[in-house]
């Protein structure tokens, strides 16, 4: 099918909202709660565009796009309405952008910026939660939740795991475990989606906190070494510093989603037991040596045991946090060049 946004004619698939049809063709249109992959609510209305033939303006993450649909994302009338739902949320939210944790990279400041909000024409009642410090990786500030929802449904709909929900009604409602209870008393992972979902400071890593701004850091994308599934990250480096950790979006083989481990678990980095060096044990000690040294000592040490017992007295087992192609190779070297079939994996078992 074919639609018009903004003078220019754009092809749309069965199943395409207005919002796919727009981000496709270059347009672009501000959003809050959306997010890929998750079913469309339509809760913030910042997306809103103006359709012909419709009295209302209409959420395109929402709206599905049909043949001969007219659309425009950039009116006066659509930019006025974006501008009043900002001042809606200023309204009640925190102005403490210069020591929150998510400055330079907030959706909601943003917004702010480009719509020239500067200030809410609109004086009531704050919201007054206590801060939520109690977690290890995760810190709750809920005075700063817009209630755009993506923390839950991509607790529900992606991970599956449903810990979180909203409670109480109106003005009171806040996104929180059954019960109200700290996260870990609940079913959370803590596998952090939630966190990489918000748009604002209402989630934020513990662990990050005072390391370094969205502006200070570079990203690297990196693969994690916990396993053997390969899921792809990003490292936020302040100089060589790890500031914090995040899932690529459009990575495979996770598509932005980690694990506990994969997102708070690099510690170990700047672990003092970490070995840096090889080392090589020589009259009951240990002494640093090169790698060219360590792998011709291993190596001649495999040929004297092929020499005097056979090929078959020498084993070996991968580890599961290697790469399925890692395993590929040692197994090759094992069966190939060793000559032995002595090769496992320790997932197996």
């Amino acid at each position: 099918m074919k639609i018009t946004i903004n003078g220019k004619i754009c092809e749309a698939a069965e199943g395409q909202t207005v919002l796919d049809v727009a981000r496709a063709n270059g347009f672009y249109i501000p959003t809050l709660c959306y997010l890929s992959g998750l079913t469309p609510t339509g809760a913030c209305r910042i997306c809103v565009v103006e359709v012909e033939g419709m009295r209302n303006l209409v959420a395109s993450c929402s709206a599905p796009a049909t043949e001969g649909m007219v659309v425009r994302t950039d009116t006066e009338r659509v930019l006025a309405a974006r501008r009043f739902i900002v001042e809606l949320l200023v309204s009640c939210h925190p102005l403490d952008c210069m020591t929150c944790e998510k400055t330079g990279d907030c959706t909601l400041q943003n917004l702010a910026y480009e719509l020239g909000v500067t200030a809410s024409t609109m004086v009531g009642e704050k919201y007054d939660y206590p801060v939520d410090y109690s977690n290890p990786f995760i810190v709750r500030d809920y005075n700063k939740c817009i209630l755009c929802l993506k923390c839950v449904r991509v607790c529900n709909e992606i991970q599956g795991i449903e810990a979180i929900k909203t409670i109480q009604r109106g003005f009171d409602t806040k996104v929180a475990t059954a019960y109200d209870t700290p996260l870990q008393e609940s079913n959370c992972v803590f596998c952090g989606q939630c966190v990489q979902a918000c748009p604002v400071g209402a989630l934020t890593e513990r662990k990050a906190k005072g390391l370094g701004r969205a502006w200070e850091t570079r990203k690297v994308r990196t693969t994690c070494p916990y396993c053997g599934v390969g899921c792809q990250l990003e490292l936020h480096l302040k100089g060589e510093q790890i500031v914090k950790i995040t899932a690529v979006e459009d990575g495979a083989p996770n598509k932005g989603r980690l694990c506990v481990k994969g997102r708070f678990g690099y510690d170990f980095i700047y672990s003092e037991d970490r070995l840096t060096t090889p080392l090589i044990r020589e009259n009951g000690s240990f002494r640093e040596a090169s790698w060219n040294e360590a792998l011709d000592l291993v190596a001649n040490k495999f040929k004297q045991i092929i020499a005097e017992s056979g090929p078959d007295a020498i084993a070996g087992v991968s580890c599961a946090r290697s790469i399925n192609e890692d395993s590929y190779q040692m197994q090759k070297l094992f069966r190939a060049v060793i000559g032995t079939n002595n090769i496992d994996h320790c997932a197996r078992t």
